[in-house]
């Protein structure tokens, strides 16, 4: 596999730096979007936050349901659940993420670290303060602010008026030692930037586009039953294979180390996943390119839920598209996701807009969310070992009697499974509690769930 695209880094002067558009632009023609990733590391004129973080309070950020990531699994693949905890302030996540249970083990380098995460994936489960909607870089910062790049993306909210958290809004992340982002695509397909504000490095593994649907056959012989259940599993995100796995499938995987103060961009169809060295602070959210709309329009979607993240392709069809449009609204639109192989992939017509009225979704639409419909959490997640869980004995108790709970549960609104979001205003009035100790830290998040 020596023309296995890699992951290439860019590293901008500050008049190339200014136009975020026409420099992704610019990396994609030096063909960076053949790895599936690529790293920039910024200008040092380029200051997201002058103030700094060394007052994490004066972040000024509440993480309204931090969640306790679960892992089963054995030999190299494993499914995560994740459960949601009470609120914490910034200062007190970092204080729980360097207690003795959550903090970064003693390594030589990131390789010995690295070692250390895959052998103990199922053990200690760490505390993520993911999908907290919000930004921390300075407003008037006009130069790749996450929260307003100006990309084509932005025509979601000038034609339909709707945000979607995390998608065409701004996500904050706020990890830990072994905090994992599981193999995933991003919604629709979409391009992502993510920026690391501070804290520990992050880890991050890359299956090139071209080997999307090799990567997406072997997580189905891994989770079969997963696959029967929803054919875009993998778009829950729980979804864990390790590179070595994946290389004796023939799966090419790259891996990159990021540090703090450097950008990521993930492009369509490059299935990434992840995990944090230890406390940090990221900043993400998706972006759109022309190129990208012929992935949006061909998108596999989830199909066990009405929760996931579909985008209207109408106004990106008719705007850069507009010869195919009539043809496009009549089914005759026929073709291949970019990605698929030419000579295994049966050709069919892109999905037609979800409604006459081409709106998207619920203006409340979140960006990570798992199945929600009428089903037991065993039947949503049927090659999840839930025994195995129940006989870990590094995961909370309190969880183990949530999810011994949710086996007989039709809907999971009231357990706190992350993807089923507490009422906002209901979250709002859960102020995080005051710890003179660690102790009464660590007895705070064991007592139960944030519902």
């Amino acid at each position: 596999m020596s023309d296995i695209p890699r992951i290439m880094v860019f590293r901008p002067t500050w008049e190339e730096f200014k136009d975020f558009p026409k420099y992704v632009a610019y990396m994609e023609s030096q063909g960076a979007h053949k790895a599936g990733l690529a790293k920039v590391v910024p200008p040092a004129e380029w200051i997201p936050r002058r103030s700094g973080y060394a007052d994490l309070d004066a972040l000024n950020v509440t993480i309204p349901a931090p969640i306790c990531q679960v892992v089963t699994g054995k030999q190299g693949y494993y499914q995560q659940i994740n459960i949601q905890k009470k609120p914490l302030t910034v200062k007190q996540f970092s204080d729980l993420a360097s207690t003795e249970r959550y903090a970064t083990p003693k390594h030589f380098d990131y390789e010995d670290l690295e070692r250390k995460y895959w052998k103990n994936i199922t053990y200690v489960a760490p505390i993520y303060g993911a999908d907290v909607s919000g930004s921390i870089t300075d407003p008037d910062q006009d130069s790749w602010n996450i929260n307003r790049l100006g990309t084509i993306l932005d025509y979601v909210n000038k034609d339909y008026n709707i945000q979607i958290d995390g998608v065409n809004t701004a996500y904050l992340y706020f990890g830990m030692w072994k905090t994992t982002f599981a193999w995933h695509t991003e919604d629709m397909d979409l391009y992502s930037i993510n920026y690391l504000h501070f804290g520990a490095a992050k880890t991050w593994y890359v299956v090139p586009p071209a080997y999307g649907r090799r990567l997406e056959k072997v997580a189905n012989q891994y989770f079969p039953a997963s696959y029967k259940n929803c054919n875009a599993y993998l778009r829950h995100k729980m979804t864990l294979i390790s590179p070595q796995i994946l290389k004796q499938h023939n799966v090419p995987v790259s891996k990159i180390t990021q540090e703090s103060g450097e950008i990521m961009i993930t492009f369509p169809f490059g299935y990434h996943a992840g995990f944090n060295h230890g406390f940090n602070c990221a900043e993400s959210t998706n972006f759109a390119m022309e190129r990208w709309i012929e992935y949006g329009k061909r998108a596999v979607q989830c199909t066990c839920s009405n929760d996931m993240v579909k985008i209207s392709m109408d106004t990106f069809v008719k705007r850069f598209q507009s010869d195919r449009y009539d043809m496009w609204m009549e089914g005759k639109d026929v073709g291949r996701h970019p990605e698929d192989p030419l000579g295994g992939t049966t050709v069919t017509a892109a999905p037609l807009p979800p409604h006459l009225d081409v709106l998207l979704c619920d203006k409340k639409m979140k960006k990570q969310c798992n199945p929600t419909i009428a089903k037991s959490f065993k039947e949503r997640n049927p090659d999840l070992d839930l025994d195995e869980i129940q006989q870990n004995p590094n995961v909370p108790d309190d969880v183990k009697a949530m999810l011994k709970e949710s086996v007989l549960t039709l809907d999971t609104g009231d357990l706190g499974i992350e993807g089923d979001y507490p009422n906002e205003d209901a979250v709002s009035l859960q102020s995080p509690a005051d710890f003179k100790t660690k102790q009464e830290l660590l007895e705070y998040m064991d007592d139960g769930t944030g519902v």
